[in-house]
Formats: structure tokens, sequence, C-alpha cells
């Protein structure tokens, strides 16, 4: 369904977000059917609800890169830099990534994680040398979590990869983590804190829209959060029950205006966006 700008901003009455100023999204192959006009009315209706940055998850996903240097997800994003967006840009996914968390230990999860940073190294070079897009960020789409980073001498060896891998890039790195629950609240800060110490932008995911851990122990966890970790908060509600593919609608972003800078996930979830940018896997 087609909407014009003057009707998104109509609805929205206008008023720029503080919410959106940093937004997430999520290339799917199914973007591809956007046209360019639907892609110029996304993005002038983002910078009208306060958008400035745009983090975008990943720029290749297993075997997809989205159409290469001149492909869909390239230039709508040369679209959104001609709105007024900056781009922090995302690098190589691995589809397989959560389930090679569950199958992997010790070294086998090091040389798997030195494996795929390696991947998203090749990614980057490759967007330097042809994308010609300008960003102000990279983004590393491996999340973190405490469950598959528990152990104190995994975090040692991601602090060493991360550190190394960093050093490689042109402009900032960011990254983030989720909880699940298995370390406390203070280890789990310190241990973002220390990832911060390597000039990374570090963000936590505020699980409001998966709803794994009850609402108390959310708040637990984000109040033990040093100010220089910024916050995800979540623009959806998941639908799908486990075992099945993931479902969610959209929900409104649980701001706290707080010292934390806050971005939302995602893009296709927000008012504007979501009856172009429609649900769905890869």
């Amino acid at each position: 369904m087609r909407t014009t700008f003057l009707a998104v901003c109509l609805l929205a009455l206008c008023l720029p977000a503080q919410a959106d100023q940093r937004l997430f999204y999520q290339p799917l192959n199914r973007d591809a059917s956007v046209t360019p006009a639907q892609w110029q009315q996304v993005w002038r209706a983002t910078v009208a609800q306060g958008g400035k940055t745009l983090i975008v998850q990943w720029s290749a996903y297993g075997d997809s890169d989205f159409g290469g240097a001149q492909g869909w997800l390239a230039n709508s994003l040369r679209e959104a830099r001609a709105q007024g967006l900056e781009l922090v840009l995302g690098l190589y996914m691995d589809p397989a990534y959560y389930q090679r968390l569950e199958q992997l230990d010790g070294e086998g999860l090091n040389s798997y994680f030195k494996a795929q940073l390696g991947r998203s190294l090749s990614q980057y070079q490759q967007l330097k040398a042809s994308w010609a897009l300008p960003v102000s960020g990279w983004y590393l789409p491996l999340e973190l979590d405490d469950l598959h980073f528990r152990e104190q001498a995994r975090r040692d060896a991601l602090y060493t990869q991360l550190q190394a891998f960093n050093r490689q890039l042109d402009k900032p790195l960011h990254i983030s983590a989720f909880s699940a629950g298995q370390l406390s609240p203070r280890v789990n800060g310190a241990w973002l804190d220390q990832l911060a110490d390597l000039g990374l932008s570090v963000w936590w995911q505020d699980g409001a829209g998966t709803g794994r851990l009850a609402p108390l122990v959310r708040q637990g966890y984000e109040q033990a959060l040093p100010c220089r970790v910024g916050i995800v908060r979540e623009a959806f509600r998941q639908v799908s029950q486990p075992g099945q593919p993931f479902r969610a609608e959209p929900a409104k972003p649980a701001l706290s205006g707080g010292c934390h800078a806050e971005a939302v996930f995602a893009l296709r979830y927000r008012p504007w966006a979501k009856d172009v940018l429609k649900p769905g896997s890869l």
C-alpha cells in the first residue's frame, strides 16, 4: 500500500520524535519490491519524525548481498543519505549464527567468532571499495548475550578479538548485546562497559519486544548499565511461540529519557513505514 508523505505527516502531526533519532533497519530480500519513490517517502518521513542516524543491521546475509553496489539496498541507502540521514552500515551476518553458538564450546566458539569477524572484515573492504557510501560508523551484526559469553574466559577472548578487529576499521564500530539472565546485572554492566573501553559504541537491547525476561528483571539490568552504554528500544511485540517462525506486531518503544543514548528497533514497525516494509523472512 502506497501512502503519500503528506498523509503520513498528517497522521503523525508532523512532530519529530526523539525516539527515532537513531533507528535500526533490518534489510530483508522482500524489500527489493519497494519502489524508489516509496523509499524516498519512507526516508523523508523518517527525517520528519526526528530521524538523524540509520543503523543498517547488515549489508550481506549469508549468500545474499541485496544486489551489491548497484542493488536495491545500496541505492535505497543513497537516497537515505540524500534525505539527510547518517548511516551506520552493518557488515556480514551468518544465517546460522545462533545455531552455531548453541553447538560450539570453548575453542570452537572462539574459532567460529574469529572466522565471522574475518567475513565481516572482507565485507567492510568490499563496501569501501565498491559501494561508495559515506558512513559515520560500522555495525557488527553478531549480537552478544550473557548465555554464550557467561564464562569469563570467553569474554576475555572476545575482548581480544574485537580489539584487533576494531583497529582495522576507519570509523567507529557499533555492537549490541542482550540479556538472558545468566550474568548478574552488575557483572553484565561491567562487561559491556569493558567493551566500551575499546572505543566501541555498545548497545544493550531492552528485550521489551521479545519479553523473555520479566519486566522487573529487565529493569534491573537496565539500571545497572553505565551511561555510555546505549539502549535499543524494541518497537514491537513478539506474537510467535517458541519454535515458530518469528512474528511480531508494532508496539510503542519504552523510552526513558535517562542518561543513555537510545535507538529504536526497528524501522519496519514504525507507523510511517510498516505498510511499505512489511514483516517477513529473508
